[in-house]
């Protein structure tokens, strides 16, 4: 992690000594800290998208039905005199009633054609009954399924009546006839619109709602009665799609006063600017603008549809204003139905928002159906009324003199505005009023820049920022702008289309139909774009590729693969990570484009990514070439050569260091397996046989359960693997001692009888995903088999896998399998089983001719399943457990081949239901791998239905989704570390002051020399054989690992904190560990003698402990492979050995050293080299040739100088520079110990010494640049284990023969400790272990009695 110098800078201004110590820890890099480490691998839900119009509409009909009859007014008005005359702006009593009529009609039309030009226009001027049915039929005859518009003026007739009537007339105008809304719902139908401009219009509304839910009821009654007479009748059609706007309230009456037009809410509808002109006028405010007439309003030049003209400028920003109120206001949904759906919908809406607060001002209320919040006092009116003031007050010198028209400022101010949201908001808050704004801003090119740049800052707050501007209706305006050719919007382009798709990938379909796509292309194909745009450009076209036909094949025609292979050595990992996907996404599935890969040698090209120091780049390179092979097109020669080199250099993977990239490695060669199915089966076959035909000794069959001995090493031992963190076992250690693993079926001492106890619970709730659904599913090929398999194949053929001969790929890539079966990284692991059952059921099905379902063949078959939760109590009586109902419905259990010699006296495994299944040793504990479920249990026991695409469907890891999770979360955010206000930056302050505090207080004890170190300040019995302890260097935590579980332990209030499984197999022991990033967020390293490394964290708090990482460090330490211990030899290190923990097994196991400085992590042990892996990167960077034949039994290095030194088993100390190349980097060897090096250590100062010890007690000192030992030291005989306190000058001995000798420097002994304290004087145990703490002068012992103690300088000192 490297960041900005400045920002890391912290407070300190004077720097004293301790001041610069707290400065160096900012400048430590972290390791495992990585997004990888800290979230799980997969995509984001999918937000459910409501933004796409699933119905759009139109409105494609237009009934105008005027009731004018000029010249007569109705009865039921009393009009005021002067009255308002005008009917689309026109004085009725200009001319003659009819002309007067007609011309209305006509202008009528002309207003609406202004919002809908295509639709079919239908006038009815003062019409009778049958006039309107007939209109009304003919129009929906016409408009199918569209929408009808029916427009009603009821000026010259009566008022609607609280019956739900209207008035028209008869033939010869001499009545006034009723026309019911029940009549007009039937004939118009639905979906429709009404406008009804009269008074009392709310009657209208309120009476159509009455009808509509009469429908719905008669509708109801005859789907429930067919023989209603409602139901012989021609159905009525239901009115849920129609939408009603009302001029007024029921009670009220439409305003007189005649500076306005008699239709006052038609105008509002139909010619907003030009009534909110006058209106604007007609306010006390207008005598602020001087000289601005109604006349001269007239005059306003320029055309409503130019938005360069003043008339054109006001009408869009009236169109934004409302568009903005309205969005503001309604609910999402309700905004999307009326403003988005229907063009001539969304204008007369917004129209109506201005009819609202213009008719209110006349005591009227407009009424809407559905409903509409009270708008008309919303401040964007203000806005308005300035756009219409700056606009009006130019209008003079504009008419009079000729000047040039100033544009208004309104968009420049609204984004200023947005911008302002954008820079200066809280995280949680109401979404920026200006959104719809900046979409109308995106229309002028004026603005475009600008308007892009913001919209990119707002989607770039996270999906539901992307989810709000889809919804206000951004999508066709970037899609239009993708057909522009200016450069400089490129960039925010990219960008803007990279958040859509990240949170909305279906927007794919859209940008291939109108050739989109190749915009992106272009943008990836431009060498001088910077590489984060052609990023964002190639993760667009992944998308467009992904599972997508059509986007496959305009991709591929449009250049894609070869300009994705030029950029795959760019210097940008992301760019090259994403150009890897892009690939895999391109092919997969698409021969075409596979064919045109091969072309390219693409899959040569991608190798080169196998080796990238990014481990997400090496994933990616894994994915591409995994669905390179997984292509089921035909086969030839050809491509099956490709496919297995592709599966040759994919196997060189299978000791990456980071376990997404071995998950990605399992899923790209699953692809290789189902394309090879039957060549797998027959390598499964082979192997199932050869794994039988290998005898292991099998656990004496006793009678008593209770009896067992099991046999090192047998893999027919049951064993529970829990996953994901091995789950948290806390909960379950409460009231118990645990005396080995909990997840193992306990079985306490190698070789002792087994004895049961109820505290070997194994709580494992999550181990359902590797037991599978604990009911039913049973694996064919339990992990022990796989690993035995593992074993038994020749496995060193695995390193020199390149040069093999092609007829054995299959086995090859069958022993990589086996291998990651027993990853120690459980997600990694698991997939591999799933691959290799998959295989092992299709082979044994296939060469089982038939199965035989009777009892005797049951024998075979496997033992009932764990119970629900995975959680056995053994008693000490051993009784197993119960059978599940559904793992006895035996048709539905896979018979499997019987893998070891049955026991001859084994009754047939007929279980009844609540019987006793028998659960003996040696079963393993299968699983079926393809379960059909528990609710299909009882069908018929053919092969389980869509086996055969079991793992290709089934296996993927969440790489591609997880990685685009990238483009979905905010780019633009500092990230919160970074952030001197934030939680995290405060919570790290704390920890590098504590540190401080640590450094400075016990450098202050250690200066002033220790004089003795035997007063005990800790102890406790730990659950299990203490065989590793480290202190945590800066809190008062302590881990004590024993064979494979680690406990954590409060040493200054002396509790325990945590206890958990490491997850080792049983035939393995954790025999190093070190805290990584010790400093600040601590995580716990764990090495096991089988060269596996696993990395926890939420260790010792309250949460549970969960596995970050875990890979195999050194490969070729099969714990197979050692030497038992022979006993003939009688040496004194052999007889020492017998108190080790480790010489059971003989050799160091693994031996680890970490340097937080440079991130490298050294590690050695049975192996013949020392291994240096960079954690940063994930990989290995080096292996050091130890030269010798023995293992290494301790590692230390500097990385100031770049020294390693390494203690071994024949007494050697080597010292390397890994600066150097392998041949010449050993500087020097010392032969002084004649004897087992139990320690090497390098002191880190510049001219620091190099300090080893023998078992045979002496101490020697060397110069690293002497050849000779500068000093040498006697102490006790019989050493087991030593430690040097790298600040005090001390170093502790503890000895086979029950006692800690402590000496300083000079090798006077300073304390002798021998017994416990107020034990009642219990004498210690033999010491298995011991650590000094990095600072205090504390002294960790752990001895073979289990008992784990703390021994410190006098009380005093503390």
């Amino acid at each position: 992690m490297k960041m900005d110098s400045d920002l890391l800078l912290s407070p300190a201004v004077g720097l004293a000594e301790e001041e610069e110590a707290d400065m160096n820890d900012w400048k430590l890099p972290l390791a495992f800290m990585k997004k990888r480490h800290s979230e799980k691998i997969e995509g984001s839900k999918a937000l459910a998208q409501s933004w796409r119009m699933k119905d759009r509409m139109k409105t494609v009909s237009v009934a105008l039905v005027l009731c004018l009859n000029v010249g007569v007014d109705p009865p039921d008005v009393v009009k005021t005199s002067p009255c308002a005359r005008l009917e689309c702006w026109i004085d009725p009593l200009s001319m003659s009633p009819q002309k007067a009529l007609e011309t209305i009609g006509a202008n009528l039309q002309k207003q609406y054609e202004n919002w809908q030009p295509r639709a079919r226009y239908k006038q009815s001027l003062d019409p009778t009954v049958d006039e309107v049915k007939k209109l009304c039929t003919s129009l929906r005859r016409n408009a199918k399924e569209e929408r009808v518009l029916f427009h009603y003026n009821g000026h010259g007739v009566p008022r609607p009546t609280v019956n739900g009537e209207i008035w028209v007339f008869n033939k010869n105008y001499t009545q006034y006839i009723p026309l019911s809304i029940y009549d007009l719902q039937t004939w118009m139908g639905s979906p429709s619109i009404f406008v009804y401009d009269c008074s009392n219009a709310g009657i209208i509304v309120k009476s159509f709602k009455q009808f509509a839910l009469q429908r719905e009821q008669e509708l109801e009654v005859a789907a429930i009665n067919p023989s209603h007479p409602l139901a012989q009748m021609p159905l009525p059609p239901s009115m849920k799609n129609c939408i009603q706007l009302a001029a007024c309230e029921a009670s009220e009456l439409l305003p007189m006063n005649p500076d306005l037009p008699a239709d006052l809410f038609t105008s509002c509808l139909t010619t907003p600017i030009k009534i909110a002109l006058r209106w604007f006028c007609m306010q006390k405010s207008a005598k602020l603008v001087p000289g601005v007439t109604l006349d001269l309003i007239e005059k306003i030049p320029g055309r409503l549809n130019d938005r360069r003209t003043p008339l054109g400028e006001l009408n869009w920003i009236f169109t934004a204003i409302t568009d903005t109120i309205a969005w503001n206001v309604l609910p999402r949904d309700l905004f999307q139905k009326l403003f988005r759906q229907d063009l001539l919908v969304a204008s007369l809406f917004r129209n109506f928002l201005l009819a609202e607060r213009i008719m209110r001002s006349y005591n009227c209320t407009p009424v809407s159906s559905p409903r509409l919040p009270p708008t008309y006092m919303h401040a964007m009116w203000q806005a308005w009324d300035l756009a219409v003031d700056i606009c009006l007050s130019q209008l003079p010198t504009i008419i009079e003199e000729g000047t040039a028209f100033r544009h208004s400022p309104f968009f420049a101010e609204q984004l200023t505005a947005f911008q302002v949201w954008l820079t200066m908001g809280v995280e949680n808050r109401n979404p920026p009023e200006q959104l719809p704004i900046v979409l109308q801003v995106l229309l002028s090119q004026v603005h475009r820049l600008r308007a892009l740049d913001l919209l990119g800052r707002f989607l770039d707050l996270g999906p539901w920022a992307v989810s709000l501007a889809l919804s206000v209706g951004i999508f066709p305006y970037v899609l239009k702008l993708l057909q522009s050719s200016a450069r400089e919007l490129r960039p925010l382009l990219v960008f803007i289309w990279a958040k859509i798709l990240a949170v909305d990938s279906s927007c794919q379909a859209d940008l291939v139909k109108d050739n989109g796509h190749k915009y992106f292309l272009s943008v990836l194909a431009d060498s001088y774009m910077p590489a984060e745009h052609r990023t964002m450009a190639v993760f667009i076209l992944a998308v467009i590729v992904n599972s997508y036909n059509t986007g496959q094949e305009a991709c591929l025609q449009g250049n894609l693969i070869a300009n994705c292979l030029e950029q795959l050595s760019d210097p940008h990992p992301l760019l090259r990570q994403w150009v890897a996907i892009c690939l895999g996404r391109i092919w997969q599935n698409f021969d075409p484009a596979r064919w045109c890969g091969v072309r390219d040698s693409a899959h040569e090209k991608l190798y080169t990514l196998l080796s990238d120091p990014i481990p997400e780049v090496r994933c990616a390179a894994v994915f591409a070439l995994g669905t390179f092979v997984g292509n089921s097109a035909e086969r030839t020669d050809h491509s099956t050569t490709i496919d297995h080199n592709v599966a040759m250099m994919l196997a060189q993977l299978i000791n990456d260091g980071s376990p997404v990239v071995r998950k990605e490695l399992v899923v790209a060669l699953s692809h290789l397996v189902v394309q090879y199915e039957s060549n797998f089966c027959t390598v499964a076959l082979q192997f199932i046989e050869e794994e039988k035909n290998y005898t292991v000794p099998s656990p004496a069959n006793t009678a008593e359960p209770g009896n067992l001995t099991p046999v090192r090493d047998s893999p027919a031992i049951p064993r529970l693997r829990s996953v994901n963190s091995y789950t948290n076992i806390r909960a379950a250690t409460t009231a118990r001692n645990l005396n080995k693993s909990l997840q193992n079926l306990n079985l306490s001492e190698e070789g002792g009888p087994a004895a049961f106890s109820p505290g070997n619970l194994s709580t494992s709730s999550s181990a359902s995903s590797t037991l599978g659904s604990p009911d039913n599913d049973e694996y064919i090929l339990s992990f022990e088999t796989i690993d035995k398999m593992r074993r038994v194949s020749s496995y060193s053929s695995l390193n020199s896998l390149i040069g093999v001969s092609f007829n054995s790929v299959y086995t090859q890539i069958w022993r990589v399998l086996l291998h990651l079966a027993a990853d120690p990284f459980p997600e990694v692991s698991d997939l591999a089983m799933k691959v290799l059952n998959s295989i092992a059921y299709k082979a044994t099905m296939n060469a089982r001719p038939q199965r035989i379902l009777d009892s005797g063949s049951l024998t075979q078959s496997a033992p009932a399943s764990p119970t629900s939760k995975g959680t056995h109590i053994h008693q000490a009586g051993g009784s197993p457990p119960m059978p599940s109902a559904s793992s006895s419905s035996l048709t539905n259990e896979v018979p499997k081949p019987p893998t070891r010699e049955q026991p001859a006296t084994r009754p047939p495994y007929t279980p009844t239901l609540g019987g006793q299944a028998p659960h003996s040793h040696q079963f393993p504990r299968t699983r079926k791998m393809f379960d059909k479920g528990p609710e299909q249990a009882g069908e018929d026991g053919d092969e389980p239905v869509g086996h055969r695409n079991y793992i290709s469907a089934a296996l993927q890891t969440g790489l591609c989704d997880w990685s685009a999770k990238y483009f979905a979360q905010p780019v633009m955010k500092i990230p919160e570390e970074h952030d001197l206000e934030s939680q995290v930056r405060m919570e790290r302050q704390w920890r590098f002051l504590r540190n401080a505090r640590v450094r400075r207080q016990s450098r202050g004890i250690t200066q002033r020399g220790v004089s003795r170190l035997d007063d005990q300040i800790f102890i406790n019995r730990n659950p299990g054989v203490p065989s590793v302890v480290k202190f945590h260097p800066f809190n008062t935590c302590i881990a004590v690992a024993d064979k494979d579980s680690i406990c954590f332990w409060d040493w200054e209030k002396g509790e325990r904190l945590d206890y958990f499984y490491n997850g080792n197999p049983r035939y393995t022991r954790i025999t190093s560990m070190e805290y990584l990033n010790g400093h600040d967020c601590s995580l716990l390293l764990t090495a096991t003698d089988d060269g596996a490394l696993r990395i926890w964290k939420n260790f010792a708090d309250q949460k549970n402990p969960e596995m970050v990482t875990a890979w195999q460090g050194l490969s070729d330490m099969l714990p197979t492979t050692r030497g038992q211990p022979s006993s003939s030899a009688h040496s004194l290190a052999r007889r020492v050995s017998i108190y080790l923990d480790r010489s059971k097994q003989g050799g160091a196991g693994m031996v680890v050293d970490w340097e937080q400085e440079t991130g490298l992590l050294m590690t050695s042990g049975d192996v013949r080299v020392v291994r240096i892996w960079d954690t940063d990167r994930e990989m290995k960077v080096q292996d050091i040739p130890t030269g010798a034949d023995s293992c290494v039994t301790s590692l230390s290095c500097d990385s100031q100088r770049s020294l390693i030194v390494a203690g071994l088993g024949d007494g050697s100390v080597r010292v390397f520079d890994r600066r150097m190349g392998p041949n010449e980097c050993r500087v020097m060897t010392y032969r002084e110990h004649g004897a087992w090096v139990v320690k090497a250590h390098l002191q880190k100062e510049t001219d620091g010494h190099i300090i080893s010890v023998s078992v045979n007690g002496d101490v020697r000192f060397f110069e690293p640049r002497s050849p000779d030992s500068v000093n040498v030291l006697q102490t006790v005989k019989g050493l087991t284990a030593l430690d040097i306190h790298p600040q005090a000058n001390l170093f502790a001995c503890g000895s086979m023969n029950q006692f800690i000798a402590v000496y300083n420097a000079n090798g006077d002994v300073i304390s002798n400790i021998k017994y416990y304290d107020g034990f009642m004087g219990q004498r210690i145990g033999a010491i298995s272990c011991l650590a000094f703490h990095p600072h205090w002068p504390h002294l960790a012992v752990g001895s073979n009695d289990y008992y784990m103690s703390i021994y410190s300088a006098e009380k005093r000192l503390r």
